[in-house]
């Protein structure tokens, strides 16, 4: 199995741990494990209640890993970043109804202490289709998929609007021509302008980095919310020379860099780190060391 080079992180307000055994619970071949763990001393003063707690919290979803950064509330994840999930009839023994009952039960699972963008229910793309904010503040696009049409269960999907209306064609383009080894999927326009789109929105298109499967759209109504660091996109990195390449390609607001984090023209939150991580991180002051840091430096920790 492939390393995976993208890992989508999702920011929990001190309850990583409890979050990642929820989805564990009720996502199909889902695990959740502590991956780190705050250090006792060298904090920062907002980070001392949470001395020696969970710092990540890795949650792996049918093969598709994704990492629960704990801290404060200091960002909160919305809507324009999302994670569809497609319950394809070919891992249900080709059972379109027995697919429909896992996404059904799936749904009302996720939909407990949150709240409905979209009814489950028939839609023109979808025999059942729903998209859901769950007790986290996390969004779900639970799709049934035809037989065999799916590639993977999640898939991030990165919905235009806010500051970044109409962007969703010019940013994947960027993002295909910065990142090695991507390309370019589908596109669905649409039929034609809504309240807020102009021509060349798209409703869907995909697109793939490194073999993933990402989505993106421009919003069909006006949004209150724009891309935030609620969710943010980590890329392992081989060297220091494809961080320093990418850090420059991407980071587009200076004040928002910091541990190697960053942001760029379009609001996107994306975490350039080494591949090493985890062995540099276990190294004696590492966590001191990259709290002085923006873009982060191998040879410094």
């Amino acid at each position: 199995m492939s390393v995976q080079k993208f890992i989508p992180n999702l920011w929990f307000a001190g309850n990583a741990e409890e979050g990642g055994q929820f989805y564990s619970s009720i996502f199909p071949d889902t695990t959740s494990a502590v991956e780190s763990r705050y250090p006792t001393e060298g904090l920062l003063d907002f980070q001392e209640p949470l001395a020696g707690q969970p710092l990540t919290v890795t949650v792996n979803i049918a093969g598709t890993q994704l990492t629960l950064v704990n801290a404060g509330n200091d960002f909160t994840p919305n809507p324009s970043i999302s994670f569809m999930l497609s319950f394809d009839p070919e891992n249900y023994r080709g059972s379109a109804e027995a697919t429909g009952k896992a996404l059904a039960a799936t749904w009302d699972k996720l939909r407990e202490g949150g709240s409905v963008l979209m009814e489950l229910e028939k839609y023109p793309f979808s025999e059942l289709y729903g998209w859901v904010q769950d007790r986290y503040g996390i969004s779900w696009q639970l799709l049934q998929t035809n037989n065999g049409q799916s590639e993977s269960f999640v898939t991030p999907s990165l919905m235009f609007g806010g500051a970044a209306q109409n962007m969703a064609v010019p940013a994947v383009d960027f993002y295909v021509d910065v990142f090695s080894d991507a390309e370019l999927g589908s596109r669905f326009p649409y039929p034609e302008p809504t309240e807020v789109t102009t021509a060349g929105a798209v409703m869907f298109s995909d697109f793939k980095m490194a073999g993933q499967n990402f989505a993106a759209m421009d919003s069909a109504v006006e949004q209150p919310f724009s891309f935030t660091p609620g969710i943010s996109i980590e890329v392992q990195c081989e060297d220091q020379a494809e961080i320093d390449r990418l850090w420059t390609a991407l980071s587009a607001v200076p004040e928002a860099e910091q541990c190697g984090w960053l942001q760029d023209q379009y609001g996107v939150s994306w975490q350039i780190v080494p591949s090493n991580m985890g062995e540099l991180m276990s190294r004696p002051g590492a966590f001191e060391n990259m709290l002085k840091m923006k873009k982060l430096v191998i040879a410094d920790f």
